[in-house]
């Protein structure tokens, strides 16, 4: 009796172990390149797009295999990199989500061409859906995110061809430029240091952008309360390299030289697509943070706005949440992902 009792325990063990492994087929094959054509580079892809001035490439990085889950990442900026999002290689490979870097064009590991021509919302959606169509994907598979500009960006890339979107992530970005301003300007510069804020606007009249004093105040006293809640020295190093990485003169010529605001002459000064939102009908997740240079309360009146939304708060986070408040960030995110995947998104 007790030989059977423990030959069918293995059995049963056996069988466990086997029904296991069968129910997880996308974990289980998530790491294997062996199928695909970019191998040899580890996921990274150079792919050609067309503008209105000529052909270049931009890069691109795919991390894992998941037919159902694909999220395009669409850095902010303008002009910084994929690197600010490099936390997400230790959330999203254990929930076996596939994820694409990628550097818009103009950013440190695509082409680099000098034409202010291509810095516009209207060609950068075309060059986002060129990328989608060179990496196969569709509206069974494709999350696209993006954080602060990138949330401009895959609003706009939203507003056009949401019918090629499984889901959508709009990460700590509001909806207007001038709603942003105002933001800034009244509720986030005051809460400063009286005598820094006043250097700082001092700095600003005079357009003294490029002063050491300047970019240093803006570190030490706004940086470190609004964009990443750590102390300098414990920045992570993806963080500084993107950072290192920027190109300024896309960065300026968009969102202008000051960090109140979009100012100046920068392009997306006038932006504001408020009143298109309820156009929106995929699964939208929004996300704001108690500290963000973003009014959090401006994220949660999106997710309303759109005809199928939902909100994320980060009550630790500020900019860059996935920094500061991971935890609540990627539990958030995480969760969309599935529940967007399972058809229980309400």
């Amino acid at each position: 009796m007790r030989i059977k009792s423990i030959f069918y325990t293995l059995l049963c063990f056996i069988l466990f172990i086997g029904c296991k492994k069968a129910e997880d087929p996308i974990k289980e094959h998530y790491l294997d390149f062996s199928k695909r054509d970019d191998q040899l580079t580890g996921g990274i892809k150079m792919i050609p797009i067309t503008t209105p001035i000529g052909k270049f490439k931009v890069w691109t990085k795919t991390v894992g295999n998941n037919p159902k889950i694909k999220v395009l990442l669409l850095h902010g900026g303008p002009g910084l990199t994929h690197e600010l999002y490099e936390s997400f290689d230790g959330y999203f490979p254990n929930e076996s989500i596939e994820y694409i870097y990628y550097d818009q064009l103009g950013s440190y590991y695509s082409d680099q061409p000098n034409d202010n021509r291509l810095w516009t919302n209207e060609r950068f959606v075309e060059e986002v859906e060129q990328v989608r169509i060179a990496l196969g994907l569709n509206k069974d598979n494709f999350y696209l995110m993006g954080q602060s500009w990138g949330g401009i960006l895959a609003m706009e890339y939203a507003f056009k061809y949401q019918k090629n979107l499984k889901g959508l992530i709009i990460s700590n970005m509001m909806a207007s430029a001038s709603d942003y301003n105002k933001y800034a300007e009244e509720k986030l510069g005051p809460q400063l240091p009286p005598a820094v804020f006043n250097q700082i606007k001092k700095f600003e009249k005079n357009k003294d952008y490029s002063n050491p004093k300047y970019t240093e105040l803006l570190f030490k006293y706004y940086y470190t309360e609004h964009i990443l809640r750590k102390p300098l020295e414990e920045w992570p190093e993806s963080i500084n390299r993107c950072f290192k990485h920027i190109n300024s003169n896309v960065y300026v010529f968009m969102q202008g030289p000051s960090e109140f605001g979009i100012t100046g002459d920068a392009s997306l000064k006038n932006w504001d697509v408020k009143s298109k939102l309820k156009t929106l009908t995929v699964p939208t997740l929004t996300i704001g943070a108690k500290y963000d240079t973003m009014d959090p309360k401006h994220m949660e009146w999106i997710s309303k706005e759109v005809q199928n939304g939902r909100f994320l708060f980060c009550s630790n986070g500020s900019h860059l949440s996935q920094y500061d408040d991971p935890k609540t960030y990627f539990n958030g995110v995480i969760n969309f992902l599935h529940d967007v995947d399972s058809g229980n998104f309400k």
